[in-house]
Protein backbone atom coordinates (compact mmCIF):
# COMPACT_ATOMS: atom_id res chain seq x y z
CA UNK A 1 0.00 0.00 0.00
CA UNK A 2 -0.70 2.61 -1.57
CA UNK A 3 -2.66 1.98 -4.19
CA UNK A 4 -3.68 4.63 -6.31
CA UNK A 5 -6.49 3.62 -8.75
CA UNK A 6 -7.39 6.43 -11.86
CA UNK A 7 -10.96 6.13 -13.14
CA UNK A 8 -10.70 8.01 -16.48
CA UNK A 9 -13.11 7.83 -19.41
CA UNK A 10 -12.64 5.73 -21.82
CA UNK A 11 -13.25 7.92 -24.75
CA UNK A 12 -10.67 10.20 -22.74
CA UNK A 13 -7.89 7.82 -21.83
CA UNK A 14 -4.64 9.69 -22.26
CA UNK A 15 -1.91 8.25 -24.58
CA UNK A 16 0.53 5.81 -22.97
CA UNK A 17 3.27 8.39 -22.87
CA UNK A 18 0.56 10.73 -20.34
CA UNK A 19 0.24 7.48 -18.40
CA UNK A 20 3.74 6.85 -17.72
CA UNK A 21 4.48 10.61 -16.51
CA UNK A 22 1.91 10.55 -14.46
CA UNK A 23 2.47 7.08 -12.88
CA UNK A 24 6.29 8.14 -12.33
CA UNK A 25 4.26 11.39 -10.75
CA UNK A 26 2.17 9.35 -8.82
CA UNK A 27 5.22 7.31 -7.41
CA UNK A 28 7.02 10.26 -6.30
CA UNK A 29 4.14 11.31 -4.32
CA UNK A 30 3.47 7.80 -2.61
CA UNK A 31 7.33 7.56 -2.10
CA UNK A 32 8.34 11.41 -0.65
CA UNK A 33 5.05 12.36 0.57
CA UNK A 34 3.70 9.31 2.00
CA UNK A 35 7.15 7.55 2.67
CA UNK A 36 5.72 4.33 1.29
CA UNK A 37 8.67 1.62 0.27
CA UNK A 38 8.77 1.63 -3.55
CA UNK A 39 7.71 -2.21 -3.61
CA UNK A 40 4.54 -1.54 -2.21
CA UNK A 41 3.27 1.27 -4.23
CA UNK A 42 0.84 0.13 -7.18
CA UNK A 43 -0.86 2.66 -10.03
CA UNK A 44 -3.31 1.53 -12.07
CA UNK A 45 -5.80 3.15 -14.59
CA UNK A 46 -9.16 2.02 -15.12
CA UNK A 47 -10.91 3.18 -18.19
CA UNK A 48 -14.72 3.93 -17.78
CA UNK A 49 -18.32 4.88 -19.01
CA UNK A 50 -18.46 8.05 -17.99
CA UNK A 51 -22.13 9.09 -16.24
CA UNK A 52 -21.72 11.99 -14.42
CA UNK A 53 -19.27 14.40 -12.24
CA UNK A 54 -16.10 15.12 -12.22
CA UNK A 55 -14.03 13.95 -15.68
CA UNK A 56 -11.76 11.52 -13.45
CA UNK A 57 -11.82 9.96 -10.07
CA UNK A 58 -8.76 8.73 -7.93
CA UNK A 59 -9.15 6.55 -5.31
CA UNK A 60 -5.69 6.23 -2.61
CA UNK A 61 -6.27 3.42 -0.20
CA UNK A 62 -3.37 3.20 2.15
CA UNK A 63 -2.29 2.09 5.71
CA UNK A 64 -2.96 4.49 8.38
CA UNK A 65 0.53 5.50 9.87
CA UNK A 66 1.32 7.80 12.55
CA UNK A 67 3.41 10.28 10.14
CA UNK A 68 0.23 10.29 7.60
CA UNK A 69 -1.65 13.25 9.78
CA UNK A 70 -4.24 15.16 7.99
CA UNK A 71 -1.50 18.12 6.41
CA UNK A 72 0.37 14.95 5.10
CA UNK A 73 -2.55 13.58 3.19
CA UNK A 74 -3.45 17.47 2.18
CA UNK A 75 -0.17 18.02 0.46
CA UNK A 76 -0.42 14.43 -0.63
CA UNK A 77 -3.90 15.57 -2.37
CA UNK A 78 -3.07 18.66 -3.66
CA UNK A 79 -0.04 17.16 -5.46
CA UNK A 80 -2.22 14.22 -7.10
CA UNK A 81 -4.59 16.97 -8.25
CA UNK A 82 -1.55 18.88 -9.46
CA UNK A 83 -0.46 16.07 -11.27
CA UNK A 84 -3.38 14.82 -13.23
CA UNK A 85 -4.02 18.30 -14.24
CA UNK A 86 -0.65 18.50 -15.85
CA UNK A 87 -0.48 15.26 -17.81
CA UNK A 88 -3.79 14.29 -18.59
CA UNK A 89 -5.52 17.47 -18.62
CA UNK A 90 -8.78 16.51 -16.33
CA UNK A 91 -9.94 17.84 -12.99
CA UNK A 92 -9.97 14.47 -10.57
CA UNK A 93 -12.52 13.80 -7.41
CA UNK A 94 -10.02 12.82 -5.26
CA UNK A 95 -10.43 10.30 -2.54
CA UNK A 96 -8.36 8.86 0.29
CA UNK A 97 -9.14 5.82 2.51
CA UNK A 98 -6.82 5.18 5.05
CA UNK A 99 -6.73 1.35 6.69
CA UNK A 100 -5.53 0.24 9.99
CA UNK A 101 -2.74 -2.42 9.51
CA UNK A 102 -4.74 -4.67 12.05
CA UNK A 103 -7.70 -4.48 9.14
CA UNK A 104 -5.51 -5.11 5.94
CA UNK A 105 -5.10 -8.86 5.12
CA UNK A 106 -3.21 -9.25 2.05
CA UNK A 107 -1.22 -11.62 -0.59
CA UNK A 108 1.64 -10.93 -2.59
Amino acid sequence: MPNVTIYIPADRMPPDEALAELTDQCTELCTGILRAALVNVHVIYVAVRYGRGHPAFAEIQYRLESFRTPPVMERFMEGLDDAIKRTIGLTARIRCFGYAASSIHARN
